[in-house]
């Protein structure tokens, strides 16, 4: 079931996206365009560095599907 899926049939309130917005900052972007995801670095989660929080790359036209 997709999110837009459970809020319109009032299964669900609300939906969030906390781990995928971590790896895919243009998240909405990314859904809109049918792109791929970022894969999460679970290794790098909670670890007190930049790594995993601030490298993951953004939407660009080679990972557009279309």
């Amino acid at each position: 079931m997709t999110a837009t899926l459970a809020l319109e049939e009032g299964i669900a309130d609300a939906v969030a996206f906390g781990r995928l917005f971590i790896a895919n900052p243009d998240l909405p972007e990314r859904f809109r365009l049918k792109s791929t995801l970022n894969p999460l670095d679970e290794a790098t989660l909670y670890g007190g560095a930049e790594k995993g929080y601030t490298d993951y790359p953004a939407l660009g036209p080679q990972l557009v599907q279309r």
